[in-house]
């Protein structure tokens, strides 16, 4: 049974017994299983179902910082879309709270500084006008009208 062609024969496969251990410095080969059966049709890894809103919602997310009314308009369709969808969308609840949060607080500085202007406004017209002191205060001091080209 010697072949002169074929110095070292390959014994027999193993039947019933464990394969012997690879030797030293090669890798371990393991069986590759087969890919699973995929019913959705989409390969190995099926994607979660789409969120028409997300990338809505983040461009909203973005512009809450800068353009408040736009983001709460593109906030709540995001919202709405992620919804109907059946998901969840963080960046449009956090760009309609922020959105909010910095019109209010944009809508509260506009009333405070428009009642300082209208104040200087009124001392203008009633100190340096006809008739009047002929000083108006403005930054908590006392300025002559002259100073102050009121117009009159």
């Amino acid at each position: 049974m010697s072949d002169p062609q074929n110095a070292n024969p390959t014994p027999p496969p193993y039947e019933g017994a464990t394969p012997p251990p690879p030797a030293y410095g090669s890798a371990p080969q393991y069986p590759v299983a087969p890919p699973a059966a995929d019913p959705y049709g989409q390969g190995a890894y099926p994607a979660g179902p789409a969120n028409p809103g997300k990338t809505l919602g983040i461009v909203a997310f973005i512009l809450s910082f800068f353009l408040q009314l736009i983001a709460v308009i593109l906030g709540i369709v995001a919202l709405v879309q992620s919804r109907k969808a059946g998901q969840k969308n963080g960046f449009a609840v956090a760009a309609i709270i922020i959105s909010i949060v910095l019109m209010v607080i944009g809508i509260i500085i506009g009333i405070v500084v428009l009642t300082q202007f209208m104040g200087l406004a009124n001392q203008i017209v009633t100190n340096c006008g006809p008739g009047g002191s002929g000083f108006v205060e403005m930054w908590g001091q006392q300025v002559p009208c002259d100073e102050y080209d009121s117009g009159y």
